[in-house]
């Protein structure tokens, strides 16, 4: 009995921050409430959703969420309506509209760069010919024996 209320633990889904009075009566318009705040960032935590988190902002945008939906929105209305308001910077995954595709391109294009110039050196490096040394002159030889001590 014991091992089987350890593995139901384990398999249990992590709780949410959201409270139980911010739950929707409409079990449809919740579930799309859950979908759309897991795409949306905490602006304080910065790396959680706002499903996730339990700052006071997250708590106001996750109501805010809810009001739109209730209110008739469509999800892209609904989120359209918060990026609006506060940017998008609150989108987890931004899209590639504006100046964003240089953001998404950016990694990529700097990979290819890099490795365009990497190559170019070791091409370069390849092709290079060792530099020649002259031997020493009878002077320059008598000199360093001298040194020598020989």
């Amino acid at each position: 009995m014991k091992r089987l209320a350890l593995v139901l633990m384990l398999l249990a889904t992590p709780l949410m921050a959201v409270q139980p009075d911010e739950v929707l009566d409409d079990p449809a318009l919740e579930e799309r409430a859950r979908d759309l705040s897991k795409g949306l960032r905490c602006l304080v935590c910065r790396n959680e959703s706002i499903d996730e988190s339990d700052a006071s902002l997250a708590r106001d945008l996750r109501i805010l969420l809810r009001e739109r939906l209730v209110a008739g929105d469509s999800d892209a209305q609904a989120v359209d309506f918060i990026v609006a308001r506060y940017g998008e910077f609150v989108l987890l995954n931004p899209d590639m509209r504006g100046a964003n595709w240089l953001l998404w391109g950016a990694g990529p294009l700097m990979l290819l760069l890099a490795g365009g110039i990497g190559f170019g050196y070791a091409r370069s490096r390849s092709k290079a010919t060792s530099p020649t040394e002259d031997p020493l002159s009878v002077e320059e030889q008598a000199r360093l024996d001298d040194i020598l001590g020989r």
